[in-house]
């Protein structure tokens, strides 16, 4: 709906602006309108606006605001009442009401977020999951392919990751797997979508980034988790297989097949090292 997409894309005081001027205007309306028709039900919805697009604060503000102009209509219609206590209780009900409706909307928000979250996250490491890095690399092989710009995937995982399993248990198996998903999150960029596929397999996307570069990248990389598992003890190195594509694959599939049988190259040849590729190989490379 192109009003959500709007108003998700405008900032917090822009809002909450919106909201308070709903009020505003609100109050106005049910100032004219006189205590015999209630017009509680729309103040919700600048409420609700407030609550889901700027957060549960910025809700109780535009309650508080529903309350102000609710005690000042009471205030001007209260001889309409049998007895002006009648109006400021009315007041305060509905402020009550509005207040849990805030709440509501704001902490079922929250909780979609999370969801959401979680559903393209790793629940292990916290790095993205194989359906957030598919969606990510889908999105970059459109923009390369209208932008002609080149990008890189690096494909990698543990050498003798069953090694730490079976001699030190399935918990240090874990610490291994966050420690491996930490060391590439901090060594890459915040535009860099770093992935663990299952297992002890992780993948990075390098978004415009050339052969040179991302090499680079993969060194540092692999030589922080190499300085890491020596100071645990723990008996592994990395493999990995690191492909940059001039020109953009036919699908997801076939980049990640090509970086992965990189890195299995890299494996069959003695483990602890890295095998890249550019595709299509230059001119002169042929």
């Amino acid at each position: 709906m192109w009003l959500n997409t709007f108003m998700e894309r405008r900032s917090s005081p822009f809002v909450v602006t919106a909201a308070l001027l709903l009020v505003a205007l609100l109050g106005v309306l049910d100032y004219l309108n006189g205590p015999d028709v209630s017009l509680l039900i729309f103040y919700a919805v600048p409420v609700f606006v407030a609550s889901w697009y700027a957060g549960r604060g910025a809700g109780v503000l535009a309650c508080a605001a529903s309350g102000l102009s609710w005690f000042l209509v009471a205030h001007a219609t209260s001889e309409h009442y049998a007895s002006p206590l009648i109006a400021y209780w009315n007041a305060f009900v509905r402020v009550g009401f509005i207040l849990i409706l805030a709440h509501l909307v704001a902490a079922f928000r929250r909780s979609l977020k999370q969801e959401r979250e979680l559903a393209r996250t790793d629940y292990l490491t916290g790095a993205f999951n194989g359906r957030s890095f598919a969606e990510a690399a889908e999105a970059e092989v459109q923009r390369a392919r209208r932008h002609g710009h080149a990008f890189s995937v690096v494909f990698m995982d543990v050498d003798d990751f069953k090694l730490v399993n079976d001699r030190l248990g399935h918990s240090a198996g874990d610490r291994l797997l966050r420690l491996v998903a930490d060391t590439v999150r901090a060594n890459v960029r915040a535009v860099d979508v770093a992935a663990r596929l299952g297992g002890d397999e992780f993948a990075v996307l390098m978004p415009e980034t050339d052969d040179r570069s991302a090499q680079v990248v993969l060194r540092r990389v692999r030589r922080q988790l190499l300085e890491a598992a020596r100071r645990e003890g723990w008996p592994v190195t990395f493999s990995a297989g690191l492909i940059t594509w001039v020109e953009p694959p036919a699908s997801v599939d076939e980049m990640l097949r090509a970086a992965d049988e990189l890195m299995y190259t890299a494996k069959r040849h003695g483990k602890n090292s890295v095998r890249h590729a550019v595709s299509p190989r230059p001119a002169h490379a042929a």
